[in-house]
């Protein structure tokens, strides 16, 4: 199954290039290089959904929450959580 994974907006680097947006999107205060070439209309302090690297749509804070709460229920963000990276000492 592809995943899409929301997380905020921090920071997004001028660029000419329309190919290659970078940025960067927090999850959950682990920070992530993202390119946002499929979505320009982003800006910082946004929630976006992210997959493979690329910024795909915008969405509202409580749905960014709300996926964030039942994909770490699932287990399926334990590489993104620094809880989990710590819970192996």
């Amino acid at each position: 199954m592809c995943l899409a994974i929301p997380g905020k907006v921090v920071s997004l680097e001028p660029t000419s290039d329309e190919t290659n947006r970078p940025g960067k999107v927090s999850f959950g205060g682990i920070l992530r290089e993202v390119n946002f070439c499929f979505l320009p209309e982003a800006n910082v302090g946004d929630y976006v959904l992210i997959h493979v690297g690329v910024a795909l749509s915008k969405i509202d804070e409580k749905e960014a929450m709300e996926t964030l709460k039942y994909l770490r229920e699932m287990g399926e963000l334990d590489e993104l959580d620094p809880e989990e990276e710590n819970s192996g000492e």
